[in-house]
């Protein structure tokens, strides 16, 4: 077997990526596509933690306005999204043979453990993949910053975006402007200046200040979390 390219990584995976032909909820059929994605990196070996956000069940400060909310309780409303989804891909993922355990970043100790550093980074050294959940624990957080966060924290030697139908970072959105250019690599510092709305902005100076390369990719994409792990060239890369 070849060596992979990264032996502890970092996935964040959008809400949204869940919702498949639905206009709201967890449709089964794109987590089993991504369980068994994450299965495939998990068999090689690779330690991996996940991040998935809310967005298919709450969209943050849209629907908390409409509703009348703060921005802060929206978050929070947010967040206990993000719970459902780790819970529902944590499922999957334990009915085709991969251990795993979710930590929330909010006590909720009947349904997952606490966030706790060293308790994360043993279940990654015994080859358990962990979830978590809840962002940061804090309201106007990001789920993206939230991801960068917990991959500094767990020493992750990458954070890998999976965007739902788009396959690494352009100039401008493709999906609108079919001139828009791909960048196969590009810098922190140009992502920052140049405004790209391919990530929270927090989250790519959290990388920055830790040295965490970040590759976005099309979850869509076959193989594609092996492929990078391979050394394949899938996506955009984000380094110095």
């Amino acid at each position: 077997m070849a060596e992979c390219k990264y032996k502890r990584i970092l996935l964040k995976i959008s809400g949204e990526a869940l919702l498949g032909s639905q206009q709201f909820g967890i449709d089964p059929e794109p987590v089993q596509k991504i369980c068994h994605e994450i299965k495939k990196a998990y068999d090689k070996g690779t330690q991996i933690a996940l991040v998935v956000g809310g967005g298919n069940i709450f969209r943050g400060m849209k629907n908390s306005s409409k509703l009348g909310m703060d921005q802060a309780s929206g978050d929070y409303v947010g967040m206990l999204a993000t719970v459902m989804n780790a819970i529902a891909i944590q499922s999957e993922l334990r009915k085709i043979g991969v251990d795993c355990r979710v930590q929330s970043a909010i006590n909720m100790d009947k349904i997952a453990e606490p966030y706790i550093r060293f308790r994360a980074i043993r279940h990654l050294e015994k080859n358990r993949v962990v979830i978590f959940a809840a962002g940061t624990g804090n309201p106007f957080f990001t789920t993206d910053t939230a991801a960068a966060l917990r991959a500094a924290e767990i020493g992750a030697q990458v954070m890998l975006m999976a965007k739902n139908g788009v396959d690494g970072i352009y100039s401008d959105d493709p999906k609108t402007n079919p001139n828009a250019k791909k960048y196969d690599r590009i810098s922190y510092d140009d992502i920052i200046s140049k405004n790209l709305k391919v990530m929270d902005l927090t989250s790519v100076a959290l990388c920055k200040q830790n040295s965490i390369p970040i590759h976005v990719f099309d979850f869509c994409l076959q193989n594609s979390i092996v492929g990078i792990l391979d050394n394949e060239k899938i996506g955009s890369v984000v380094d110095k």
